[in-house]
């Protein structure tokens, strides 16, 4: 399928492709809040540090309803670039694929249905104490998997949280793989120093050096994780246990994935990783890398284009602005998978929410 790009792991890759066509998968997106998204200049999203707590329910809410109820405002930056739940809301409701909803931890709960499973919400990782009920957590978490397993063919996970990028360097920084100037950003100019800064900082706190976590997944989620981390990757535990899995989203999928190997490294059989093409274009990140000192699985990427689109904050995409979140890779592939659509059709889709959205101002 030309629209998906087969980024690591071809041959795999590639039956996966095959075996997923015209199949009915279940979207979840797990949502939570990290108090290291409030640090100045770690995430977009920091930029408006009062905002941070309510951009994971607003997004989920923007994709059900078309609007958040959580804030009177809609899911556009000053600047006209839109959350990447435009892209996953697009693809969902053009292949009709059903959202499920989980509370990783959450300071504000969404106006929708959802499910919790224990989780609360993160502190700043700079006191070494990021994470609560970590293990109670991903058991539950497993169990939903299980549970969902039931319902469909294979299940695409995604997530939203802001500074989820900074927890996932250190995560990745305690379990002894190198990510220092690896994982992605929400902004253009990828903040790394700040990044390394702040995770060093929370190593301090801890006493603990690069790599002395090496298979403690838990207690480096507990350290300098963030609550998404293991709502997502224990439910892709569950479900992988039986049935094909997408870890969707960029840089952070490699921190799910380093916790799933320490884990249940017998189900990365079942999961591969799907985001988009502006991630795997980032020159100032390392998706590849990442996953290949953890497991050699399949990675794929929605080949979406904004560049020709009328308004500057679509093509802003094409400039290194947001480029994933909220599931938005995984989401459009499974779209694509399921109907047999391609990515003009979603871009399309995509240009007429957003005319829709600017009209809501």
């Amino acid at each position: 399928m030309t629209n998906i790009i087969i980024y690591n792991n071809e041959s795999k890759a590639q039956r996966i492709v095959d075996e997923l066509k015209n199949k009915n998968p279940i979207f979840v997106c797990v949502i939570a809040n990290t108090e290291t998204g409030k640090i100045k200049g770690i995430s977009a999203a920091g930029q408006f540090p009062e905002v941070t707590d309510y951009t994971p329910p607003a997004d989920v809410e923007y994709v059900l309803f078309g609007k958040p109820s959580c804030i009177p405002f809609i899911p556009v930056t000053p600047e006209g670039i839109p959350t990447p739940a435009i892209i996953t809301k697009v693809s969902l409701n053009l292949a009709d694929i059903p959202m499920i909803v989980v509370d990783g931890g959450l300071k504000v709960k969404p106006a929708i249905p959802f499910i919790t499973i224990g989780g609360e919400p993160g502190n700043d990782i700079r006191t070494g104490r990021a994470a609560q009920n970590v293990a109670e957590v991903i058991k539950r978490a497993q169990i939903l998997g299980q549970t969902l397993s039931k319902f469909s063919d294979y299940l695409v996970i995604g997530e939203s949280i802001a500074g989820g990028t900074t927890t996932a360097l250190g995560v990745l920084s305690a379990m002894g793989i190198d990510a220092k100037n690896r994982v992605s950003s929400s902004m253009p100019n990828n903040p790394h120093d700040l990044k390394i800064k702040t995770v060093e900082e929370g190593m301090k706190s801890a006493g603990i050096d690069f790599g002395d976590l090496k298979d403690e997944a838990v207690k480096a989620i507990e350290i300098l994780g963030d609550p998404m981390l293991p709502a997502l990757s224990g439910t892709a535990i569950g479900f992988a246990e039986e049935k094909p899995v997408i870890l969707a989203g960029g840089t952070q999928m490699a921190a799910a994935l380093a916790v799933i190997n320490s884990l249940e490294p017998n189900v990365l059989e079942n999961v591969a990783i799907g985001t988009t093409k502006w991630i795997i274009r980032d020159k100032t990140a390392d998706l590849k890398g990442l996953v290949n000192q953890i497991k050699n699985i399949p990675v794929l990427a929605a080949d979406l284009d904004f560049s020709e689109s009328r308004f500057g904050g679509l093509k802003a995409y094409e400039n290194g602005a947001v480029k994933e979140g909220v599931g938005a890779g995984g989401a459009a592939i499974a779209a694509m998978l399921k109907t047999g659509i391609d990515s003009a059709e979603i871009n399309k889709a995509v240009e007429k929410e957003y005319e829709r959205l600017m009209s809501l101002k």
